[in-house]
């Protein structure tokens, strides 16, 4: 197998390419297209074809110029909930196959109402799932009833050992553990739901088009 993840100093993304080798089948999660030349030459260099692009989720407002062109290049289907502007995304299946391996896609709203979450072995790419106040696209949740379920119900209940993956990493750590975070998360440890809620209404109001 092969892993890598890609970091953006200035803005704090983080992609992450996953590889079956032997078969030479690759996925990409939450891939830039500034990164396409880079990417393009990294399954070149190992000979692998792309099978999947899986996208956690997205903020419309904070896409550069010529970000769908260039995904395009890569010439994969892309796995997102929800495609911005009214375009029909791809229906993810529950399971998504590449190589020898296979992906788990698990639906967990709240950040936006779209994210989705990718468990893949013991790892688990969850976007800014975790990050309640601190993505630097939309400091609050889109929907905080479904956040709550989504991270106590999906994430927390998965083995603790099982390693999450952020979609950005720009004053935090991009990996954390299951259990690190069931014990010692600011939002959701020793929290109960309507504390969670009463806390988050007390941040500012998003705009009615912020998440997607």
């Amino acid at each position: 197998m092969y892993f890598r993840m890609l970091h953006d100093e200035a803005c704090g993304s983080v992609s992450y390419l996953l590889a079956d080798l032997d078969a030479g089948e690759a996925v990409l999660v939450d891939p830039r297209g500034t990164d396409a030349p880079v990417l393009l030459a990294m399954l070149d260099e190992h000979r692998l074809r792309l099978r999947w692009m899986l996208r956690t989720h997205e903020h419309d407002a904070a896409l550069p110029p010529g970000e769908r062109r260039a995904l395009q290049a890569l010439q994969a289907p892309l796995i997102m909930h929800e495609a911005p502007h009214g375009a029909v995304a791809p229906a993810a299946p529950p399971v998504l196959p590449f190589g020898g391996e296979v992906i788990r896609v698990l639906a967990t709203p709240g950040h936006t109402r779209g994210c989705l979450s990718f468990l893949w072995r013991d790892r688990l790419f969850c976007g800014s799932l975790l990050a309640v106040d601190a993505c630097p696209f939309q400091p609050w949740p889109a929907d905080p009833e479904a956040l709550w379920d989504s991270v106590t119900q999906q994430v927390f209940t998965l083995p603790a050992e099982t390693l999450l993956f952020s979609g950005h990493a720009r004053a935090a750590r991009a990996v954390s553990q299951v259990l690190e975070q069931r014990r010692t998360h600011p939002w959701f440890a020793h929290a109960t739901r309507d504390e969670f809620l009463a806390r988050v209404a007390c941040l500012a109001a998003p705009p009615r088009d912020s998440a997607s």
